[in-house]
């Protein structure tokens, strides 16, 4: 476990908490290793019926480390051979057997997003702000959310997220459906704390084979796989180099440059 993810299990709660809060809890490739095998590992321990996931600073996580998305495009094969097979929290979170809660204040970005698409029960602070902004970096949707999204909140409300980049609030996020409720910022992690303790009071059996029913988990899986296909080959294209670069120098993108 990378001291970026701390974990701590009472309860019968398994509480992941993002801790890179010097780097908006940017989400590294050792990060995500360690989300997944815990999330993975969630499933055959008993002493855990929950697992709910937070954040430290003052974001839930500003989405994928963009330095690892631009040593990518570069050619740089060690970036490269890293990001084969996968994204680890990614199919985690399609195959949980477990439930998950999330907690989520301040910024969310990219996968800060998608990855509530697969939580059972979703708690925002009232003033957190939600961003999917794959297609301004040149890429697409992963994690499932470009067919859970637009199940969730219509196609023109998702689209405007994916390819606009249009910003959500807790308020709105609650008001669509991607989260239970919205909350005070002060109350937000005992308010989701409050509710994986809810679950993991409940029959374990019962609510492993609820949330199984609930999911099209081969078809959750089918969609990751189109989607990394896509993603895979819009990370090393001249639009996201263009992307990248203008991100580093803190400009808007000229797309229209790009052959």
């Amino acid at each position: 476990m990378t001291e970026h993810v701390l974990s701590e299990k009472s309860g019968g709660v398994l509480t992941l908490t993002m801790n890179r809060p010097e780097k908006k809890n940017a989400i590294t490739r050792a990060m995500y290793q360690a989300l997944g095998d815990a999330i993975d590992g969630a499933a055959d321990d008993r002493d855990v019926r929950c697992v709910l996931i937070q954040a430290n600073g003052d974001s839930f996580t500003a989405g994928n480390d963009l330095s690892e998305f631009a040593a990518v495009n570069s050619g740089d094969t060690t970036a490269n051979q890293a990001r084969e097979g996968g994204n680890p929290l990614l199919t985690a979170l399609g195959r949980a057997r477990t439930p998950l809660v999330a907690a989520v204040h301040g910024r969310a970005v990219g996968v800060g997003v998608t990855m509530l698409l697969h939580c059972d029960l979703v708690y925002v602070a009232e003033d957190a702000l939600l961003t999917t902004p794959f297609v301004n970096l040149a890429l697409v949707p992963e994690a499932a959310s470009s067919m859970l999204l637009p199940a969730r909140i219509g196609h023109a409300r998702a689209f405007a997220m994916f390819v606009l980049g249009e910003a959500v609030d807790g308020k709105t996020a609650a008001a669509w459906g991607i989260a239970n409720a919205a909350v005070p910022a002060a109350e937000l992690r005992a308010k989701a704390r409050a509710a994986a303790e809810a679950v993991a009071a409940r029959p374990a059996s019962s609510v492993a084979i609820t949330k199984a029913l609930m999911r099209d988990a081969p078809g959750i899986a089918d969609q990751m796989q189109q989607e990394g296909r896509h993603f895979a080959a819009q990370l090393k294209s001249p639009e996201a180099k263009e992307a990248f670069a203008a991100f580093a120098q803190k400009r808007a993108p000229d797309f229209s440059k790009v052959a």
